[in-house]
């Protein structure tokens, strides 16, 4: 076996080694930014079941059922809203990527007048 093939054989080991140990990082990166993306939408989501739950107040109806209406339905369990003089509150729990735990929650506001009158 001459001399060039046992140093690409060992680079072959070395490589071998170093992918191991970059994909573990990479998982982690790729979940990392997984998690970001949910929480931006959640985030976003927020302020429209605000606005949705404020309507829905404005003109007699439920406000929490409006605002559910208009998220997703992963993100009903987390749901809460407050209702007070014609100012909604909406809270949202930030569900994790993986598993059943809640990374935080995200709150959002709105405002109408009464429209009934």
């Amino acid at each position: 076996m001459s001399s060039l093939s046992r140093r690409l054989r060992a680079q072959d080991g070395a490589t071998s080694v170093e992918f191991v140990a970059v994909v573990p990082i990479v998982i982690a990166l790729a979940f990392g930014a997984w998690q970001a993306l949910v929480a931006g939408q959640v985030v976003w989501l927020s302020g429209g079941a605000a606005a949705s739950a404020a309507r829905a107040h404005a003109v007699g109806g439920d406000p929490r059922a409006a605002a559910r209406a208009s998220l997703p339905d992963s993100l009903h369990r987390g749901l809460r809203v407050r209702v007070r003089d014609d100012e909604v509150v909406v809270r949202i729990a930030i569900p994790v990527v993986v598993g059943e735990r809640r990374l935080g929650v995200v709150s959002a506001r709105a405002h109408l007048r009464d429209q009934q009158s």
